[in-house]
């Protein structure tokens, strides 16, 4: 979808199609036809209640009342809302461009929204799907009309809603297409496509050779080869701490010897969203080239069950040095990020964001509203917490305390990779990740488990929700305007 910002009247576009959102108690701005839209929403048949939708023709073109609700509640989820709710009556009507008239007084977060909405809700996935043709009923053009320039917020949300496209395409892919060697391959193909990025790939010889002892067993009951990948995006004109994302990339969690119920055992090529995002965010960061300097390490290998793979029981030694009980060869995607997490401070991070569907408790707790979020550091909380709010990709903090601590601790090792209480165990998770990104580094531990997918939203009802490339972006942005 190409995607424009004018300062044409919609009127005077090439759009066959006219959205204009309308505000409780207020009145159409620019009406055409001596009050024809004016008259639409007098007669009841237009509401300015959310989300409600009335069409009418005049001048030659479709227009579309949107109710937007209260103006005080406004906020860009409420934006990417109204916008995928236009979309999809608009793919019903066969309209080929689209053009949205923002309503006056928007920040860029809100017009952005409404840019946003539109790209992600154009997403379609059906690369095998036999005979799929170019989706000719989706409008090929979207314009945002506005009296002032938006040309640079329009631009940037576009390039950030396609990125986050990007990242649930990875999502939906099933794990026999999507093997961490084909995730390894977007990688260096997106530092192939940007300036200032480039892409370190390695597979399990040299992950064992690097000491990750934790994320190699993981690998060792699969025969596809894992991968380790780095990116390292540092434009000349950068300032500022080297910021860190580090993703869990599990292509597909069978759950190993403890494996998981077969009912929903399909769901698990999702487990590598928190690295999907991470890519994802990496790709929108480069293409606007933000002056930050991020090391991204994503660690990504299948959890599958051969004759070698890691049996309850087991213990191993991670980069860190630390050794490992591996309870339930079912809570790998901690083990992956530990040694993950040490080799990005390894490399010199200097503020650390992870990102991973880790737990499913913090689905029972949170749904699919907020993400949980830990941190070591209450500023860098407040940074985390200011970017996912910014983004709309909402976080709800849950407590790193000294009385977890003990929760995973090993009998016969340093650690446990599963307490056999299972109470609390998110947190259980977050402790453990504690034990590795330590608390000399400012840390924050995004568990996405309930947000990754089937977010049942507009812009994103079933499959990958990319949540997380937003977040990590205005997180980088934050960085660039300090």
């Amino acid at each position: 979808m190409l995607v424009r910002a004018t300062t044409t009247a919609p009127i005077d576009t090439a759009a066959d199609t006219v959205a204009i959102g309308v505000f409780d108690g207020k009145r159409v701005a620019h009406d055409v036809e001596g009050g024809a839209l004016q008259r639409l929403l007098d007669s009841g048949e237009a509401q300015t209640s959310f989300r409600h939708l009335a069409q009418t023709h005049a001048a030659g073109k479709r227009w579309i009342l949107v109710g937007l609700g209260d103006r005080d509640r406004f906020d860009a989820e409420r934006a990417r809302v109204a916008a995928a709710t236009v979309y999809a009556r608009c793919r019903d009507l066969g309209t080929t461009v689209l053009c949205w008239e923002l309503p006056h007084r928007l920040d860029d977060d809100q017009a952005g929204g409404f840019v946003e909405g539109t790209v992600l809700a154009s997403y379609r996935f059906t690369a095998f799907k036999s005979g799929a043709k170019d989706d000719a009923a989706a409008p090929a053009e979207l314009l945002v009309s506005d009296h002032e320039s938006r040309v640079v917020t329009v631009d940037r949300a576009a390039v950030v809603a396609r990125a986050q496209n990007a990242t649930r395409e990875l999502q939906d892919r099933p794990a026999n297409d999507l093997t961490p060697t084909a995730l390894a391959e977007f990688a260096l193909t997106l530092a192939d496509a940007h300036d200032h990025i480039t892409a370190r790939v390695e597979g399990r010889a040299e992950i064992v050779a690097r000491g990750m002892g934790a994320f190699a067993a993981v690998a060792q009951g699969t025969d596809v080869e894992p991968a380790l990948i780095v990116l390292r995006y540092e434009p000349p004109d950068a300032t500022g701490p080297l910021l860190g994302f580090v993703g869990k990339a599990v292509t597909h969690d069978t759950g190993g010897l403890s494996i998981k119920p077969a009912g929903s055992m399909h769901r698990m090529k999702f487990d590598m969203s928190g690295g999907g995002a991470v890519l994802g965010a990496m790709q929108a960061i480069a293409a606007l080239a933000l002056p930050v300097r991020i090391v991204a390490v994503v660690g990504s290998t299948e959890n599958t069950i051969n004759g070698s793979a890691v049996k309850p029981g087991d213990i191993v030694r991670a980069m860190n040095g630390l050794t490992i009980e591996v309870d339930n060869t079912d809570a790998e995607g901690r083990l992956v990020l530990g040694d993950c997490l040490t080799h990005a401070i390894e490399l010199g991070a200097e503020r650390l964001v992870d990102v991973a569907t880790l737990t499913g408790g913090v689905v029972t707790a949170l749904g699919s509203t907020y993400a949980g979020v830990f941190a070591n550091d209450e500023r860098w909380f407040d940074v985390v917490q200011a970017a996912g709010a910014r983004s709309g990709e909402r976080l709800w903090r849950l407590p790193l305390d000294p009385e977890y601590a003990d929760r995973v601790k090993g009998r016969y090792a340093d650690l446990t990779n599963s307490p056999e209480d299972k109470k609390a165990h998110p947190i259980s998770g977050a402790e453990f990740l504690h034990r590795f990104a330590g608390d000399d580094v400012p840390w924050a531990h995004l568990d996405i488990a309930g947000v990754g997918y089937d977010l049942g939203k507009p812009w994103a009802p079933k499959g990958g929700s990319g949540f997380g490339v937003r977040l990590l972006v205005a997180l980088a942005q934050a960085h660039a305007a300090a």
